[in-house]
């Protein structure tokens, strides 16, 4: 399972429905927050993620990204916390994201640790990784990509059945690629597992121009989240900005044929009236929603259906 709550959808500044931005991933039992703006705690109140988050992946060093951390640091220690936490940045972050972590009198009362990771590098979990990808902005800023390893084949247990293969332990054994002998016979996993199936793909980009870079990383992902900031008659300002019209975003996904394209990162203009945005990205790639604060996105694999995981309630996608 791969569960996505947006806890703050807004661009720069917070307003009086989105907050500013941040990203709940839950993965199994790994819980990660992809940025974490101003805020960022109460939302996670708010939306039930709780606060057992191992691993912090901020895109750049604007404050609407990452000063959330210091209260949310705070809130742990006054939990009780004990585990560790790790913090990772884009190359130059870490002098201060330390000053953010240690900002104030309050000793952190559990060990933390800064890394720099550069695009193209990858911090390695337990059967997937979380790799960086340049991204283009005003400042030294990459986008993140969760990387599932793939999945074993589908076991046929008619097939296995049929070759008299009792069920139990012999099935595990298969099924984990291993060979087996049956009443002198010897079973090979080919004979009743399908081949490898691929693992799941998500995409964040944080802020970023439209690039090439991300184009690449997202190709074929089950769902890319991008900023989409302004509508294409803003474009000017856009690029000012290095930010990316709904249009724009749409356009990125067009070429790497997410999925799903969740567009986040709004201006406060837009705040109340997502639907110029949706519009304009729709038109573009047909497969896109416009998420608000408290979207949860459960992302499926690659052969389920997208559109049965959006869902309605807490989860639906208000345009």
């Amino acid at each position: 399972m791969i569960r996505l709550t947006f806890l703050g959808t807004a661009a720069s500044r917070p307003t009086v429905v989105r907050n500013v931005s941040g990203l709940a991933v839950q993965r199994e039992g790994d819980l990660m927050l992809f940025d974490c703006g101003e805020g960022t705690q109460r939302q996670m109140m708010r939306y039930g993620t709780g606060f057992n988050v191992g691993s912090i992946f901020v895109t750049h060093l604007h404050a609407d990204h990452f000063l959330g951390i210091t209260g949310l640091l705070r809130t742990m220690a006054l939990q009780g916390r004990v585990e560790p936490l790790s913090i990772y940045g884009p190359p130059g972050s870490a002098p201060l994201l330390e000053t953010t972590v240690t900002l104030g009198v309050d000793r952190i009362p559990f060990a933390f640790e800064i890394n720099e990771v550069g695009p193209g590098e990858s911090v390695q979990r337990d059967g997937y990784a979380i790799e960086a990808c340049s991204a283009s902005h005003r400042v030294s800023a990459v986008g993140w990509a969760i990387v599932e390893e793939p999945r074993l084949g589908r076991f046929d247990v008619d097939r296995a059945r049929a070759l008299g293969v009792p069920e139990g332990p012999l099935f595990g054994c298969l099924h984990r690629g291993e060979p087996i002998e049956v009443e002198g016979r010897t079973i090979t996993p080919g004979e009743v597992v399908g081949i490898a199936r691929p693992g799941r793909l998500v995409v964040y980009t944080g802020d970023t121009r439209p690039c090439e870079s991300v184009i690449e990383r997202a190709r074929n992902a089950q769902v890319l989240v991008h900023e989409a900031t302004f509508c294409a008659d803003e474009r000017e300002r856009a690029r000012e900005t290095f930010h990316s019209t709904a249009a724009e975003a749409a356009d990125v996904a067009r070429q790497a044929q997410p999925d799903l394209l969740l567009l986040t990162h709004l201006s406060a203009r837009y705040s109340d009236m997502a639907a110029p945005l949706l519009d304009e990205a729709q038109a573009i790639f047909p497969a896109t929603r416009v998420a608000h604060d408290g979207f949860v996105f459960e992302v499926p694999f690659a052969d389920e259906p997208v559109e049965a995981a959006v869902g309605d309630g807490s989860g639906s996608v208000r345009p």
